[in-house]
């Protein structure tokens, strides 16, 4: 599932408790019920992730001095798809990284969603217009016609007469009116229409038209979700029966109250939007004859509000709580450190990136992204970090660093030696990403389709290399390699094919090759063991094949993922 339906299904769930709730609270006030309600429908446009995300962005202070400040916690799940990074996207792991099926159905079902959100814009615009222009054409009412329960209110409420056929209404989000028909005090006894201006200005009171415009925009991003229409008719129901209780409590008799809502529904058109807040709405036998049966509605009792505020509070700092607890969860002290680094911008105007050998059998990077460092500290490509802010990619460094304790000289060492040099140099890089970059990551495992790269039966056509120095090269359509081992064109496989590739040829030590191959046929999904090869020349997975001796078997296995909670500029030197 992507995050989509997980957000969807939480979202769901989260309904389905306050539907409960609000149950259990039937004979309490109907304005509870409606927050309640509210509540469930903002859920749809707060992503619990955002919650635990931010949770992870808060760093607890350290219980001593040399706490490290690097967080890796590794998190098993198999339902989210592992983000994929493009140059394109000002920000890491926006997009995802896609199955060919779900890439196929994904803009068609892009388009419906977008057809219908935009058919809801251009229904409620037009409706919204056409009061909008009612409103604009009506006539302010003199004070000597105003009710005396409106003349307090004047000045914050404006009353217009409209010769619209429409109900009384609160037209307006942040600055409303009320909108009477002409002639409607012909058509009410007094009684009646101090109570249908009671209805309106509780409305008014409780901003029920800038609530109801938000559950509309709810609606219009979550339109083909029934249980959004479900929440918004139970807005309504409970807002107006919230009036409703609130007319009777100021002495409106039942008996008026009820024909004058029968009247105006007789004499007038219900309000075409539910952000204009009419007398109307909900069902209209239900409400009158809970009017006339009315016993009011029972006060809540302490515990109850205490139990509400506690799952209210929950409901956010649970999700908080688990990004802070998932973030402060430190992992073993890294067991090789670096001694002294120094990092600088890169000279402007710089191209190409170097790595070679530093001091003391360190490391120095000449012209590196924070990306690329990102990828060599922890030997994954670009597509398996999410998170990350643009300028990774944009702003190159110059980085050095010497190890803690000094590493033989690289000319005397055997190969297997080297690789642990390696290995224990890229540890100390994720030092300098933890201390300089102030790096906070979160380790996910997904199960995910992924290649297996593996001998073919003829056996593999590489050689060890003669040499120690390292070099990798890519031009278009050719890798000449010197000095790598096996999952360093595992890596670029990944990187080049879009999906993880996993080394299972068994050989160690370091390798030379050469690899050329048509980019034109790289196209996905043509690229794949199942359709290696296109018109002409060879695709990279032929050329795999028939100049390396290794091929790819696709299968599913765990892919780790890393999200970036937080990485920042490097510090001063």
């Amino acid at each position: 599932m992507s995050d989509l339906t997980n957000h969807l299904w939480q979202s769901t769930i989260f309904a389905i408790a306050v539907a409960l709730v609000a149950t259990a609270l039937r004979r309490n006030s109907a304005r509870l019920r409606y927050w309640l309600w509210l509540a469930a429908s903002v859920k749809f446009l707060i992503p619990v992730s955002l919650l635990v995300s931010a949770g992870g962005r808060i760093v607890m202070p350290p219980d001593a001095p040399e706490l490290p400040a690097l967080t890796v916690v590794r998190v098993s799940t198999y339902f989210a798809p592992a983000p994929v990074f493009s140059e394109s996207t000002p920000v890491m792991g926006q997009s995802h990284w896609l199955t060919p099926l779900a890439a196929i159905w994904l803009a068609p079902l892009a388009a419906i969603w977008l057809a219908g959100s935009i058919t809801l814009l251009l229904r409620w615009f037009r409706r919204w217009r056409r009061i909008h222009k009612q409103a604009r054409g009506a006539t302010l009412l003199p004070m000597m016609l105003l009710p005396m329960m409106l003349l307090p209110m004047r000045e914050a409420l404006p009353v217009l007469s409209s010769s619209a056929m429409i109900e009384p209404g609160i037209f307006g989000l942040f600055r409303p009116v009320l909108l009477l028909p002409e002639g409607i005090m012909e058509k009410l006894t007094p009684e009646q229409f101090e109570a249908v201006l009671a209805h309106e200005l509780c409305h008014a009171r409780y901003r029920d038209n800038l609530t109801a415009a938000l559950h509309m925009c709810v609606e219009t991003v979550f339109w083909f979700h029934p249980l959004v229409w479900w929440i918004g008719a139970k807005l309504i129901e409970e807002r107006e029966r919230d009036c409703d209780e609130s007319v009777l409590k100021r002495g409106s008799r039942p008996e008026d109250y009820a024909q004058g809502i029968v009247n105006v529904c007789k004499s007038y058109a219900e309000s075409p939007l539910r952000c204009v807040a009419g007398i109307t709405g909900a069902s209209l036998k239900k409400r009158i004859r809970e009017i006339m049966t009315s016993r009011g509605s029972i006060p809540v009792s302490l515990l109850r509000k205490l139990m509400l505020v506690a799952v209210g509070i929950a409901a956010v700092t649970v999700p908080l709580a688990i990004g802070i607890i998932r973030a402060q969860s430190l992992p073993p002290e890294p067991a090789y450190k670096y001694g002294v680094v120094s990092i600088h911008k890169s000279a402007p105007g710089a191209t190409g990136s170097q790595w070679e050998a530093g001091p003391q059998g360190g490391l120095r990077t000449i012209n590196t992204t924070t990306l690329e460092l990102l990828e060599w500290a922890y030997q994954i490509p670009d597509f398996r970090l999410s998170g990350a802010p643009g300028w990774v990619l944009s702003e190159h460094y110059d980085v050095t660093f010497t190890p803690a304790e000094p590493e033989i000289a690289e000319s005397h060492i055997a190969d297997a030696t080297e690789m642990n040099r390696r290995n224990r140099n890229w540890q100390r890089l994720r030092g300098v990403l933890r201390d300089r970059f102030g790096l906070i990551l979160r380790e996910e495992t997904h199960q995910l389709p992924v290649y297996a790269m593996v001998l073919d039966k003829d056996g593999p056509r590489i050689s060890h290399a003669e040499t120690r120095r390292s070099s990798f090269e890519v031009d278009r359509g050719r890798l000449i390699a010197t000095g790598q081992m096996m999952n360093r064109l595992s890596t670029f496989l990944s990187s080049a094919l879009g999906r993880p590739v996993n080394n299972e040829t068994g050989l160690e030590g370091l390798y030379s090759f050469k690899l050329e191959w048509e980019p034109d046929l790289e196209s996905r999904p043509s690229t794949s063991p199942d359709n290696p090869g296109g018109p002409t020349g060879a695709s990279l997975v032929t050329a795999l094949k028939e100049q390396l001796g290794l091929r790819l078997i696709p299968k599913r296995g765990p892919v780790q993922v890393y999200v970036i909670e937080r990485i920042n500029h490097p510090s001063g030197n």
